[in-house]
């Protein structure tokens, strides 16, 4: 994933492809974390970048699940 994946171009994927962005963030949040305790990590903020890049897909996804539009959605319209 890019470094800090924003929410405009996640809105514009499907729901299969915010699957597939879900499954590599948290392989690639493994393998940080695995880095992290054998002390090879060499960049710590990009455990928080992903931390957050997953939470922005479950929000997203949870968003569409209630059916919920946001002020961006309304402007792309």
């Amino acid at each position: 994933m890019a470094a800090g994946t924003k929410a405009t171009e996640l809105r514009q994927l499907g729901d299969e492809e915010l699957v597939g962005k879900l499954r590599e963030a948290k392989e690639e949040l493994f393998n940080l974390r695995f880095q992290g305790a054998t002390g090879q990590l060499e960049n710590n903020s990009r455990l928080k970048t992903v931390r957050k890049d997953i939470a922005r897909i479950y929000t997203l996804m949870r968003e569409r699940e209630l059916g919920i539009e946001t002020v961006e959605t309304v402007e792309n319209a």
